[in-house]
């Protein structure tokens, strides 16, 4: 390959990280002034990516590689690398979910964008006074929508749904579901140039592939998660970074490697805006950047400048418009916050101390490195007896005890619903990218970290860091709910790949180490043997993670809702005020109230006749159609007149996302969404 397709290939994955964040950067403010629109999308968010893409293709320098600037590859690990990504997207739009009843994540995703999409503002207005004012006995808020004064916030972060907007505005509902495919697709090229930039092209594809067969890559790339954009920003901010650092320049002036360097702090900053988390997984950025700092690097304060822009925007989306959401997360956030506090000051305070005498050696004394490697070890092979000796215990909330007391006696496993299965987390990448990755991810980590501290490996430095410490506190404390396929998202953004990186890298060294014969007459036995290590090397992990994948690959979740939806509306009024008089209130009512495009609340009464009696009173008061929801149609009948007919609009019978504790997921459970009306005459 010819150092134009070298450049090109560093350029094409470092791009959509890139794009993401300069829409990111312009939708969210237009969001925050409630001026959110496809028109205002379209006149300062085409601009401004394009003026970043532009900027990626001038600046990204090629692929390091075979000769200078990568002259001497071939085309063809361009070529192969997105081919995978293509067919992972044509896979995963086929098998796309519909989710939009809220009983996890994606739905809440989901109902946040299909509101932003239309409405382009927050927060959601109850329209109490469209429907019985301040009735006691009537609630607004739902689940992942929380009531707070006259008003609704949505739950969580605004980065995902800022993205699956794109797709509402283009396609309605459908362009919203199909846009998460597309989205974990861009993962997977972004993960192969990382690869491309860390082992090496000719191994992006093998990395590629190895992501896009995992059955968590599919799983959330298949439903309005938040973890396929997060997963674009972070994987992207560290190519960028390491592209930034592709060149040593001193502290003062400017040159493209500053501005690169910006670019990638202001990448990984931006993953705040989409996921709480990130908080955690960006603290070693700060320190690599005081490392910087003390090696005279120039990248460092753009490096810095960029990180505090994007937290800064993180800082706004949190507390700006999911408040609530950080104050039901405040039992962990505020330690988090309080560690990145003590972490900015260690860092400042050792920049400090450290000025004079430049950055530790971390090869003195001689035999640190070989400690270290063999503290990687003892770290992973302590993460793999852990449930030999301990079992964690303690969810926290009454209701995730409930639920996993429901699973394990589905699973016919032993009765202990406070069990959080944490320990078992190393097993749950076991299952996902198979025991030999692991094995192999390991060493590679190990024999990494010893190069590194030997100054044989300085590119490693900040994806060491990264990926290191979110394995570690991630397998830790996982913090989610332990069901899979659910669990596994606190897996997919770093953690996979970097077990998948880590391997690789080990992969590509064993092939290099067998080439011994690589001059003279035998050379062409050397290569033999470096391919069939190459090639047992990437079989041994790809055929686990396929056999783990088939669980996901024979339904669809959800199917069906879309349709169901567009049925329910068409069959509510468009004058109507909508009350739903059972627990159904509790997944439908922001979907009733953001897709049907109708006021709604829920009952929550001890004295349901006389209270529905009145409300129906009061709508009609207010020359509204009263209109009863419900889950069943007995629900309904105690409140009207025998000749009132009942509906049911919403009839969905499918299959949904399985749960399972103690294997990993295969096959899908049985959904069945009902939402019954009558519209009172």
């Amino acid at each position: 390959m010819g150092s134009t397709s070298a450049r090109l290939f560093a350029r094409v994955t470092a791009a959509p990280a890139a794009a993401l964040t300069a829409w990111l950067l312009v939708a969210f403010p237009l969001l925050l002034a409630d001026v959110l629109t496809p028109l205002t999308g379209a006149l300062l968010g085409i601009p401004a990516v394009a003026v970043v893409l532009v900027a990626v293709f001038r600046l990204v320098p090629a692929l390091p590689g075979e000769g200078d600037a990568g002259r001497g590859l071939p085309w063809w690990p361009l070529a192969l690398t997105a081919l995978i990504a293509a067919a992972f997207a044509a896979v995963q739009l086929g098998y796309h979910s519909e989710i939009l009843v809220i009983r996890r994540d994606p739905a809440s995703y989901a109902q946040y964008t299909s509101w932003i999409a239309q409405h382009g503002s927050l927060p959601i207005p109850q329209q109490r006074d469209l429907i019985a004012g301040d009735h006691p006995a009537l609630v607004y808020g739902s689940l992942a929508y929380y009531q707070v004064g006259d008003v609704i916030w949505p739950q969580f972060l605004a980065g995902a749904p800022l993205v699956y907007t794109v797709g509402h505005w283009l396609g309605g509902i459908t362009g919203m579901l199909v846009t998460p495919p597309v989205v974990g697709a861009l993962g997977v090229l972004t993960f192969g140039g990382l690869t491309a930039r860390l082992v090496g092209p000719r191994w992006a594809p093998a990395g590629a592939l190895l992501l896009a067969v995992c059955q968590t890559q599919q799983w959330i790339s298949r439903s309005t998660y938040s973890e396929p954009v997060a997963q674009v920003l972070l994987l992207g901010a560290l190519a960028l970074a390491f592209d930034a650092l592709t060149r040593r320049v001193r502290l003062g002036g400017w040159s493209r490697w500053h501005t690169l360097a910006g670019a990638a702090g202001l990448v990984f900053g931006m993953g705040l805006v989409v996921r709480v988390d990130a908080l955690r997984d960006l603290l070693p950025v700060v320190a690599f950047a005081g490392l910087l700092l003390l090696a005279r690097r120039g990248q460092a304060l753009p490096l810095l400048g960029g990180l505090a822009v994007g937290l800064g925007y993180g800082a706004v989306a949190g507390y700006g418009l999911s408040r609530p959401y950080l104050e039901h997360l405040s039992a962990s956030l505020n330690p988090l916050l309080a560690i990145s506090a003590a972490v900015l000051v260690c860092v400042a305070a050792g920049v400090a101390l450290l000025w004079r005498r430049g950055v530790p050696r971390g090869d003195r004394p001689s035999w640190l490195p070989a400690a270290a490697a063999v503290a990687v070890v003892l770290v992973m092979a302590g993460l793999a007896l852990r449930p030999l000796f301990y079992t964690d215990l303690g969810h926290g909330d009454e209701a995730t005890a409930a639920y996993i007391g429901q699973v394990q006696e589905i699973e016919n496993l032993p009765q202990n619903p406070d069990r959080t299965y944490y320990e078992m987390s190393l097993y749950w990448v076991g299952w996902y990218v198979g025991l030999s990755t692991v094995l192999l991810a390991t060493f590679g980590a190990a024999l990494l970290v010893r190069r590194i501290m030997q100054h044989r490996a300085q590119q490693w430095v900040l994806p060491a860091m990264v990926l290191s410490w979110t394995v570690v506190t991630t397998l830790l404390r996982p913090a989610i709910t332990p069901d899979h396929p659910w669990a596994s998202r606190r897996l997919i953004v770093l953690v996979l790949p970097a077990f998948i990186l880590f391997a690789v890298w080990f992969t590509a060294w064993l092939a290099r180490r067998v080439n011994t014969d690589s001059v003279g007459g035998r050379a062409w036995r050397g290569r033999a043997m470096s391919a069939t290590a190459a090639a047992v090397g990437i079989g041994v992990m790809l055929v686990p993670t396929a056999v783990t994948a088939a669980g996901v690959m024979t339904y669809r979740s959800d199917v069906g809702s879309v349709a169901a939806t567009k049925k329910l509306c068409d069959a509510i009024p468009p004058d109507a005020s909508v009350l739903m008089v059972d627990g159904v209130y509790g997944g439908y009512m922001q979907l009733v109230r953001g897709m049907c495009g109708v006021p709604v609340a829920g009952l929550s009464s001890a004295e349901p006749e006389r209270d529905v009696a009145r409300i129906i009173e009061e709508i009609e008061q207010r020359g509204r159609t009263p209109v009863l929801a419900a889950s069943q149609p007995r629900r309904i009948i105690p409140h009207i007149s025998p000749d009132t007919p009942v509906r049911h609009p919403f009839d969905v019978h499918t299959t949904q996302d399985p749960s399972t504790l103690m294997k990993p997921p295969s096959g899908g459970w049985i959904f069945d969404g009902d939402v019954w009306i009558a519209v009172v005459p």
